[in-house]
């Protein structure tokens, strides 16, 4: 975190709630798409808990940079490993495109037909409402801190809420109308999201920007 302003205290240890708030619901995300993909046989959920899992990692690496501000590390170094941090999540993101793409393909071709997923409807509803309400959050305590990342990271929440909607929809058409290629195609909907969080990624790693991710 490149900032040299000291922020309040109260007002860092708010920030630091909402991030580790955020952590624990991505985690949770995480562990329930991956489980109702995997039951499911939904590239589209399973794809959604990938994703989540980055941006689990990511979310640690921020609560990191914001335990750190008080402490005696250098900016310089500080901003170091957020490139670091970032390089690794674009080029893990651009792999979770090309699972997808071939993943969705081959389901295409083949006819694979998922499985009605309850767990991942309810799922993706429940992030689409949770994901738009600490974007929201975090974007407000960004600007108060004067915190690019902290807004860079709200962003990536909101796109995640994109593609919970996303998500949900492909899981609603195949439950209730039997269209099973929905699966797929809510997949490859998501790679416009994933695409500009993997560029706005590695274009961090490169200049030590923190640009808002999709935005």
């Amino acid at each position: 975190m490149t900032d040299s302003l000291r922020p309040a205290p109260g007002l860092l240890r708010e920030a630091r709630l909402a991030q580790v708030l955020t952590v624990a619901w991505m985690a949770i995300e995480l562990v329930v798409s991956v489980y109702a993909g995997m039951a499911a046989g939904s590239v589209a959920l399973l794809a959604f808990g990938v994703d989540s899992g980055i941006e689990l990692f990511t979310g640690l690496v921020l609560l990191r940079l914001l335990v750190l501000q008080t402490s005696r590390s250098t900016e310089e170094a500080l901003d170091q490993r957020e490139r670091q941090a970032s390089r690794l999540v674009g080029w893990a993101l651009y792999a979770l495109i090309g699972y997808i793409v071939i993943s969705s393909g081959i389901a295409l071709a083949t006819g694979s037909r998922p499985e009605s997923s309850p767990d991942g409807i309810a799922l993706a509803a429940a992030a689409l409402v949770v994901m738009l309400i600490l974007s929201r959050w975090r974007r407000s305590l960004g600007r108060r801190l004067g915190s690019p990342a902290l807004r860079a990271d709200a962003a990536c929440s909101l796109v995640c809420a994109y593609m919970s909607a996303t998500l949900l929809v492909g899981l609603l058409l195949n439950r209730f109308f039997g269209w099973w290629w929905a699966d797929s195609l809510a997949a490859f909907g998501m790679i416009w999201w994933i695409r500009g969080e993997a560029a706005e990624a590695l274009e961090a790693a490169k200049s030590g920007s923190h640009c808002e991710c999709g935005r």
